[in-house]
């Protein structure tokens, strides 16, 4: 290792020898000290302090600061050597078997009783004992033969506070430490850029203070301030984006689609055979002022499953064929694009048959456009569509290809945007010759900071009745594992309500045998466990057992559409009593009849998608029951979360919850491109003061400097933190 002085772009080689920097480019993917010094510590431990052992997961890659509690030499029984046992604790009763192949009498040695260190490796349990086989480790404090190699590291603990880095099994965090260290010794922090006065003003450290802080904390106070200030400049970046794209959509030129007294859209309200709830009576007022305005409305509509919606999305598109235009509304599926077919037809009757016998005068057509129509249909619709007679056109990404032209494209509504991605978003909007109005519509709650920072572009409007007449759920865990008579008990429940005349779901979180698609997890568990249940598997089961005459239909992705909505359309017309499906049904199908749903292996889905699944019952007048039935342990991280997904159906909460136990980078955009995120310590839960106060400063910045022309460095730090594809990706959510 050199002593070279450090810049944000020196190449690590330069600086921690080549090997090294092979190791962290390959396993964690940095290359400049600017990746290794923005690569910042997970959490930090202290020294007397535990880790929680009892906490962790099997199958977990975990860094654990504990205590050596005793050692035990044995022959191996299967080849000839011995094995070494290593007990360590926490200090709070929880312990690891560390597990040490060969004669290592030196490691026997060196890992004596009392000591205590970082031991890092992959998590398994044999008979019921957790273990660590072969973990690479790291003593803490002086003494002890064979420790020589570890002295280096050791300097890296010197302080209370003990960093632990994200780390790879080859590049261990003592490693990263070390790493971390040599390039700090020299490094030379960029130009500051956030302005002064924003410094000043929200008191916050400087960028050289803060980069050294937050790897070396020389108290808990100045690691707090470390860390406020490196989030605070990832909010700001988020912020800045956002508001500056919002100011450039305000301003960029759109056609304005007011509403038209007496046509299609009064004709409409005057046929709907309810009244609106007021909630969407004001979104309505909401999105038609939007579209009457000359630039493009760019509106988030975020409800809970069953607030109506499509009503409000299918009035704004009536505005915009009043006022001579077209609309377009992308779903994620064929299923769903053919329901809201079906379901906009029931809704127009004879508003949305021009041509045909019996349509009203003024009456416009709706489209199906899907990849599964035939030649001669496809023909047909496309005519419809690029010629303008076709005023609402619905389909899936097949809208996008090529050889799909619109007349007038005025409104572009996307259905559940979370299944989208950027690029095929835009696809259809470059279909217009004007940017066109869009209205993107989420069945998800969104927490107030992640509306506030992935859709802080977008005006929100959101309904939060249900409309008259829906019914609630109940939701209960099956321990199936446990308590396999409470499992016998579901399958009995589901026969009660199709002797009633009812109708039932039973999800399975994968569809069989055959190549994994994009809507089921991988087959395979590194950790023993069993593949999640098929659907293919499942019904003929069930057609067998527990539901032995009953009317089994089966869905997924993998079919052919014309055979998906052949079995949806059986189902929905009361011919089947039972649907085996995946999430295919987790967004818009609505079967008013469905009174009962089991979710097998429940804990293999997120929170956000069990919400979804279970809001596909109870939207008739009976009650709907949703049973989760899972084999995790009662305690576990899997069984908390899905008691919580049982105990309350306000999605608000549910969606805190997701976002507590997935990565937050994934919410801002991490893995959506593919790269390496660097907005790493911001959390939308916790720190909501801080992005609403970044916000407030962005806002105030850019109307000052929409360009941030006077803030050179900011400029770059934005573009740095927040590159344009993570930005496009921002600005649609």
């Amino acid at each position: 290792m050199t002593g070279e002085a450090a810049t944000v772009d020196t190449p690590l080689k330069k600086l921690v020898g080549e090997r090294t920097a092979k190791a962290l480019a390959g396993h964690l993917d940095l290359h400049t000290a600017g990746d290794l010094i923005y690569h910042f510590p997970r959490r930090y431990d202290e020294r007397g302090e535990h880790t929680d052992i009892r906490s962790l997961d099997v199958g977990e890659q975990v860094t654990v600061l504990a205590q050596v509690q005793r050692t035990a030499v044995r022959p191996m029984r299967q080849r000839r050597g011995n094995l070494l046992e290593v007990t360590v604790g926490d200090g709070s009763g929880g312990v690891l078997t560390c597990t040490f192949f060969g004669n290592q009498a030196w490691r026997e040695r060196e890992l004596r009783p009392g000591r205590w260190g970082l031991f890092a490796g992959k998590v398994t349990e044999f008979r019921g004992k957790r273990q660590l086989n072969g973990p690479e480790y790291v003593l803490l404090g002086e003494g002890g033969e064979g420790e020589a190699a570890a002295n280096e590291e050791v300097e890296e603990f010197a302080g209370a506070l003990i960093p632990v880095y994200p780390a790879a099994a080859a590049v261990p965090t003592w490693v990263i430490a070390r790493c971390v260290r040599v390039v700090l010794d020299t490094f030379t922090p960029p130009e500051d850029p956030l302005p002064a006065t924003v410094r000043a003003t929200r008191n916050l450290a400087d960028i050289g203070t803060a980069l050294r802080e937050i790897h070396r904390p020389t108290s808990k106070e100045a690691l707090y301030r470390a860390r406020r200030r490196l989030k605070w400049d990832e909010a700001f970046a988020v912020q800045l984006t956002l508001v500056q794209r919002k100011q450039r959509a305000a301003a960029s030129p759109g056609r304005a689609r007011p509403a038209k007294a007496g046509g299609l859209l009064d004709a409409f309200d005057a046929r709907l055979p309810y009244e609106l709830t007021s909630g969407q009576q004001v979104v309505g007022r909401e999105i038609a002022a939007d579209l009457a305005r000359p630039h493009p409305m760019h509106r988030l509509l975020q409800g809970e499953v069953g607030s109506g919606k499509t009503v409000v999305a299918l009035r704004a598109m009536l505005q915009v064929v009043d006022a001579g235009g077209q609309a377009a509304l992308l779903a994620p599926t064929e299923v769903l694009a053919a329901q809201h077919h079906r379901g906009i037809l029931d809704l127009l009757g004879p508003l949305g048959r021009a041509g045909e016998l019996g349509a009203a005068d003024d009456a416009t057509r709706v489209e199906l456009v899907t990849g599964s129509l035939g030649a001669a249909a496809r023909r047909r619709a496309l005519a419809e569509v690029a010629e303008g007679r076709a005023g609402i056109v619905l389909g899936t990404h097949a809208l996008l290809y090529e050889g799909v032209d619109f007349h007038d494209l005025g409104l572009v509504v996307v259905d559940e945007q979370h299944r989208f991605g950027v690029e095929q978003r835009d696809a259809l909007r470059a279909k217009a010759e004007q940017p066109p109005h869009v209205l993107v519509m989420t069945a998800t709650p969104i927490p107030r900071t992640v509306a506030m920072t992935v859709y802080g572009d977008l005006e929100t409007s959101t309904l939060s009745q249900l409309p008259q007449g829906r019914s609630p759920i109940a939701s209960h865990v099956v321990p199936a594992a446990e308590k396999p008579a409470f499992l016998d008990r579901a399958w009995r429940r589901l026969r009660e309500e199709i002797a009633k005349g009812h109708q039932a779901y039973v999800v399975c979180p994968r569809i069989g045998e055959g190549p994994v698609s994009d809507e089921e997890p991988p087959r395979e568990d590194d950790n023993g466990r069993r593949p999640p249940l098929a659907v293919t598997e499942v019904a003929p089961l069930l057609a067998e057992g527990p539901l032995h005459g009953l009317r089994i239909g089966v869905l997924h992705g993998r079919l052919p559409a014309d055979e998906k909505d052949a079995v949806m359309r059986a189902y929905a017309d009361g011919e089947l009593d039972v649907l085996v499906a995946t999430t295919v049904v987790e967004v818009g199908v609505n079967v008013p009849n469905a009174t009962v749903m089991i979710v097998l292996d429940a804990d293999r889905f997120g929170v956000s998608q069990l919400h979804q699944l279970r809001g596909r019952v109870g939207r008739g007048s009976a009650a709907g029951l949703c049973l989760l039935v899972t084999e995790a342990a009662e305690g576990s991280s899997a069984r908390e979360r899905l008691d919580a997904v049982a105990s309350t159906t306000d999605g608000f909460k549910l969606a805190e919850l997701d976002l507590e136990q997935r990565r937050e980078g994934d919410v801002l955009g991490a893995t959506q491109s593919g790269r390496r995120s660097h907005l790493r310590l911001l959390s939308l839960l916790r720190d909501t003061e801080l992005i609403r106060d970044a916000r407030a400063e962005a806002i105030e910045l850019v109307e000052d400097d929409p360009d941030l022309s006077r803030h050179p460095a900011l400029a770059a730090s934005v573009a740095a933190l927040v590159d344009e594809e993570r930005a496009e990706y921002l600005e649609k959510g």
